[in-house]
């Protein structure tokens, strides 16, 4: 879409140096002020040149693409490495720092507060990246965890290496937590996303479960303070990739895109040109209450949220109580050191692998589910996403109960490492269900379920295992084994009831609803009226969206108060909630059967063949996505069954048109 003009803004010159984006991440850009900006009659919106512009993340070569997945995903495995390798210096750091680590784990309080750091941070610091960018956010928090490294390794009191480790572990989450983002935008719709975000949980799985193994070699080959040398090693490799990375990467963040090159223009010709993000640009510190409030709220009252939340938690605890109690049962049943227990961890790498291997199968149901979706025709159903996840979780209870009961002197070590195995593809599949049905049951509100949901992993991870040592040393090996399969079993109930019911579980909540772009966000519909009513015809612009489906975008006379726009004839706007100048998407989605009578009306050839049907073939239920000229003037009730959608700032409304 080209530059739109609307009549005296504010005008400033801004550079778009890396520095001024690490400001702008931490709240310190003051290059516009969004309400001043708002009240201008004067401005020009800018935004991408079209569907092919080359600056779109979207449009970017597919090698690039994968170079950039490849790389982020790689960040996850080494962000998350430190939060494993730890506790292979342990027997070292018990004499360094006089620590009495038995019967009760007081060295564990380094992980604790290393998942604790991972639990809060992103509630702070991934939310700013919406609006500064990727970029500064992986490499403040890439910085962060390199420092953090310094102290642990050159610690002479414990209490050092618990609060460095607290830093460390809320940049290592940050810097995961980007990496999801920073994959949806360069891959366009959920079928090229998948094998991506595949290959990001099982990073974000194996970076942590690899932990040990590394730690325990660096222990075997640096004999003099080697829990030192696990600090040493992380900092060198960490610290020589930084530059690597920064060649590599660039700004993902389609806002952020668009803002710089604003600002160049604004720099180069002098005219008012603002791209939509700075107008709507959110105050630091009521986006920081936001990502505290919301999560928190759901956490407390969304039943799905809060099941969610227990299914990852307890599944992610268990990841972290591998770490103390493989080192228990090995060395206790086959008298193994530091580096034969590492390798037996592996297991947990080699069970996500398999997962991620089964995964697009996964992703195959969730595709096909959208075939017989009645309730919003042609989407995939959210509770697709949790097939796999049912026999996945059923499995992760089932090794729990393997490890416990294999875990004898006179059983051969491999029987107990299937089990390690057979819980990894579990830890697997739970995590991406609830990260994947998160998103889609909430929409909107999916990173806010999804920081809840972090929230309550990482505090599992940080303090289930401190319970390992006494619940294997009192209840024995198979009965603790079957303790928490028990627990694992009743967890797996969670994906089966929600299979089961979760469109009335999803019609019932109404956090739910309102997530899902409907009259619950926004306030009742106006029929229009004379003094709403704009006297002027507004200009619609064509966009194309994530699924190539064109929208068109207006920008509503600033005088003009509200109302319906006579160019649309039978659409409804949301009624306004400020005097700000009105931005709306326009997106229509048509049965197929009414291909005639679209085609009729426009007399236009399809312009994208993986959006438009051959009108010859049986009409079907699916609603697609259509590429229409001259919305403007569209009579919607000329059609048999439509669906409009219009966006109001960050609000959408939709409604049923029935001819």
């Amino acid at each position: 879409m080209a530059d739109q003009s609307a009549n005296n803004a504010p005008h400033s010159q801004s550079s778009n140096s890396f520095l001024d984006r690490l400001k702008g991440f931490f709240g310190f850009d003051n290059d516009v002020d969004p309400d001043e900006l708002r009240n201008s009659k004067d401005i020009e919106i800018h935004s991408w040149n079209g569907p092919n512009d080359p600056e779109n993340p979207f449009n970017w070569s597919l090698k690039y693409k994968w170079l950039l997945t490849v790389t982020v995903c790689f960040i996850s495995i080494l962000t998350g490495l430190p939060a494993g390798t730890y506790g292979s210096g342990n027997d070292w750091m018990e004499e360094k720092f006089h620590v009495q680590n038995s019967p009760f784990p007081n060295l564990y309080w380094a992980t604790t507060s290393w998942n604790m750091g991972a639990a809060f941070w992103p509630l702070i610091f991934v939310p700013l990246t919406e609006s500064s960018g990727r970029m500064p956010g992986y490499f403040v928090a890439y910085v962060i965890l390199v420092i953090s490294l310094f102290p642990s390794a050159f610690a002479n009191n414990f209490a050092t290496l618990v609060v460095t480790r607290f830093f460390g572990g809320g940049a290592s989450s940050v810097s995961i937590n980007i990496v999801g983002g920073s994959i949806s935008d360069v891959w366009l719709g959920e079928k090229a996303r998948s094998l991506p975000m595949s290959l990001f949980g099982f990073t974000s799985v194996v970076g942590i479960a690899l932990g040990p193994f590394i730690g325990s070699a660096i222990v075997q080959i640096h004999k003099s303070d080697p829990w030192r040398w696990i600090f040493y090693i992380q900092i060198i490799y960490n610290a020589a990739l930084i530059p690597v990375f920064y060649l590599i990467l660039s700004e993902t963040r389609p806002d952020v895109i668009l803002k710089k090159r604003a600002r160049k223009i604004r720099k180069e010709t002098g005219r008012p040109v603002y791209a939509q993000a700075e107008l709507n640009k959110v105050n630091t510190l009521k986006l920081l209450q936001i990502s505290f409030q919301r999560p928190t709220r759901m956490l407390l009252t969304e039943p799905v949220v809060i099941f969610f939340t227990l299914w990852i938690s307890f599944a992610w605890g268990i990841l972290y109580l591998f770490f103390s109690s493989v080192v228990q049962t090995y060395s206790t049943n086959y008298g193994w050191g530091v580096m034969a227990t590492g390798l037996v961890q592996l297991a947990i790498s080699v069970g996500a692998v398999i997962g991620t291997a089964i995964n697009p199968i996964q992703d195959w149901i969730y595709l096909s589910s959208a075939r017989r979706n009645s309730e919003k025709p042609g989407k995939p159903i959210p509770e697709a996403r949790l097939y796999t996840a049912i026999p996945g979780s059923l499995l992760f209870a089932a090794g729990l109960f393997w490890y416990g009961w294999a875990s004898m002197p006179d059983v051969h070590w491999i029987v107990p490492t299937i089990g390690i195995t057979a819980a990894g593809i579990g830890i697997y599949s739970i995590y991406m269900a609830v990260v994947n049905y998160l998103t889609d049951a909430y929409e909107k509100y999916a990173a806010s379920a999804l920081s809840a949901a972090s929230l309550g992993r990482n505090s599992f991870g940080a303090f289930l295992p401190l319970a390992s040592p006494q619940l294997f040393s009192n209840l024995g090996f198979g009965w603790a084994g079957s303790l928490l399969g028990f627990i694992g079993i009743a967890l797996s109930v969670v994906p089966v009831v929600l299979v089961l019911k979760g469109s009335q579980i999803r019609n019932s909540s109404p956090f739910m609803r309102e997530s899902m772009w409907t009259s619950d966000e926004v306030d009742e519909v106006d029929e229009p009226s004379a003094e709403k009513v704009p006297t002027a015809e507004i200009p619609l612009l064509r966009s194309f969206g994530r699924d190539n489906a064109v929208s068109w975008d207006f920008l509503e006379n600033p005088t003009t108060k509200t109302g319906v726009v006579t160019s649309l004839q039978g659409a409804i706007l949301s009624k306004r909630r400020t005097m700000d100048p009105l931005k709306a998407t326009i997106t229509l989605s048509a049965r197929l059967d009414t291909f005639t009578t679209i085609n009729t009306l426009f007399k236009k050839d399809p312009k994208d063949d993986d959006v438009w049907y051959d009108p010859k073939e049986a009409p079907t239920n699916s609603l697609n996505q259509y590429d229409i000229d001259n919305l403007g003037t569209l009579d919607l009730k000329s059609l048999s069954d439509v669906t409009f959608h219009t966006l109001l700032m960050d609000t959408v409304k939709e409604e049923r048109i029935h001819g």
